[in-house]
């Protein structure tokens, strides 16, 4: 039996080595052209003369815009791709094919009829893979897409579980990104993929998420890290992964349904809802919070193949944890800090400084096995004065969502320290994050701007939304909240059912923290 052990494992490591040796082959076959950026050109476009303006007033700064609502976020993308008239790049590990998602792909379509360019990169893991309108998209003369990296097989469930087996190394590592550019002028950056559950649109849960716009100087900086995972070699063309027979005739199949999506039924009560803010991006109606300190930080698309750049983004965003002075605030739907997260924060706490972490309740998160590994820190976190939050799974100040529904979900990944410095991005706090996924963000120094960030923070730890997870002087764990007003107090995991309860513990103790 062990001899047959021993031969069945020889046998898959050679078979994994030869899948990985011919999928380089292929990758290197199907490889698209290199593109870059297209330059700025002075007041040609409508966002060149708008922004162009408000920069020029404030050389050498760049505007943020915080976009923690929900209906913002997805009006800042839609009016931004109307106008657009040079190039859109985006890139996202999400693009579902749901009413936003349609309606935003319909907006990328559009603009390319109109001329401008549009470069959309997606993971693989996060769009389907038989979406014909994505598929079709990618054959139109203005629009390239490129999946990043993809399965071979892209049809039939079972060769794709078998190649995804065979290549567990590389398929485990995937591109966590958000970026949403515009004609150079403008990107949208932070925690939002693209589907309904982002913007509000959703029929059950909802997330509670934060981007942030910025204009100026930062803006190339996305552009050049767009730049570096579409020519990485990692992403390659949709339409040699899935082509099609007759490009023209895909092409007049689904444009018509796409641009149609905004007339059916189901949208008209979402879209009536986001007339309000058509007004976001016009001149004027928000004022940005202008900082000379502001930059974005990325992984190198070289981590996704396991080399160069491990961890590159905590080596990045580790000292300004350990630089607070008065109080650190984090907020990370997936918090499995590790122990040596523990002992960092722990460390930070010690010196006096004042430690809070929002995170989901098993009862919101929608991943319970990365709830079971952030459980056994709790203790630890909590002894070393650090205060923990975990979101509520309805929130009790809203009756209703546009679709019917009031459950809530975190999926914010921002952080902020002594009330100056601010991170929102795409990066979690937990194993996945810091070394199998690419991940970005914003890192920024603006009083102003935190100021927001913490307004959020208070309006989402406020009883009504969140448990306050504490110790009793027995040394056992305790939630509080409210509801309708008085104060409740749970001595288990809240508004969970023993199952869910008990899954997340068994998860918790099998050795599984490094893949959640």
């Amino acid at each position: 039996m062990i001899r047959f052990i021993v031969l069945a494992c020889l046998c898959f490591v050679a078979a994994s080595v030869l899948a990985t040796w011919l999928y380089g082959i292929f990758a290197a076959r199907v490889q698209g052209e290199v593109s870059h950026a297209l330059p700025v050109e002075g007041g040609r476009t409508l966002l060149d003369r708008q922004i162009g303006a408000a920069t020029d007033a404030h050389p050498g700064k760049n505007g943020l815009i915080l976009l923690a609502e929900n209906l913002d976020a997805f009006a800042a993308r839609g009016l931004s791709a109307r106008k657009a008239e040079r190039s859109l790049d985006l890139m996202y590990y999400i693009w579902h094919e749901d009413l936003t998602g349609r309606l935003l792909l319909a907006e990328a379509l559009a603009a390319a009829g109109r001329g401008v360019r549009v470069r959309i990169l997606i993971d693989d893991i996060g769009t389907s893979h038989s979406w014909d309108a994505m598929i079709a998209m990618a054959h139109h003369p203005q629009i390239e897409i490129r999946i990043f990296n993809p399965t071979r097989a892209r049809e039939g469930s079972l060769r794709r579980g078998i190649e995804m087996a065979l290549r567990a190394f590389s398929v485990t590592r995937r591109m966590h990104n958000k970026a949403w550019i515009v004609d150079g002028r403008i990107a949208i950056l932070g925690g939002r993929n693209i589907g309904d559950e982002y913007f509000d649109a959703a029929e059950e849960t909802n997330f509670r998420d934060m981007d942030v716009l910025v204009m100026g100087p930062v803006v190339a900086q996305a552009e050049t890290i767009f730049d570096d995972y579409w020519n990485s070699g990692v992403a390659l063309p949709i339409d040699r992964l899935s082509p099609v027979q007759d490009p023209r005739a895909a092409l007049e199949r689904i444009a018509p349904g796409l641009s149609g999506t905004a007339d059916e039924a189901a949208a008209r009560p979402y879209l009536q809802r986001l007339v309000e803010r058509l007004s976001l991006l016009d001149p004027g109606a928000e004022q940005p919070h202008w900082t000379a300190n502001a930059r974005i930080i990325a992984d190198p698309p070289q981590k996704a193949l396991g080399r160069d750049g491990e961890n590159w983004l905590m080596h990045e965003l580790r000292p300004v944890f350990e630089g607070a002075r008065e109080r650190l605030e984090i907020t990370s739907p997936y918090f499995i800090p590790g122990e040596q997260g523990t002992a960092i924060l722990a460390a930070i706490a010690a010196r006096g400084v004042s430690v809070s972490v929002l995170t989901n309740s098993l009862a919101a998160t929608d991943v319970a096995a990365v709830h079971g590994g952030y459980a056994r820190y709790r203790v630890p976190l909590l002894e070393a004065g650090i205060r923990l939050w975990e979101l509520r799974p309805e929130d009790q100040d809203k009756d209703f969502s546009l679709r019917g529904s009031s459950g809530a979900s975190l999926h914010t990944k921002a952080f902020s320290a002594d009330g100056r410095v601010g991170f929102i991005g795409s990066m979690n706090l937990d194993p996945r994050s810091t070394s199998l996924n690419t991940e970005m963000g914003v890192l920024f120094d603006s009083g102003t701007l935190v100021a927001r960030m913490e307004a959020v923070w208070q309006r989402e730890t406020a009883p009504s939304r969140s448990y306050e997870v504490r110790l009793t002087p027995q040394g056992r764990l305790e939630w509080s909240a409210s509801r309708n007003g008085e104060p409740v107090r749970y001595d288990r995991e809240p508004e969970t059912s023993l199952p869910r309860r008990l899954a997340a513990r068994i998860i918790g103790m099998l050795p599984l923290e490094s893949q959640l």
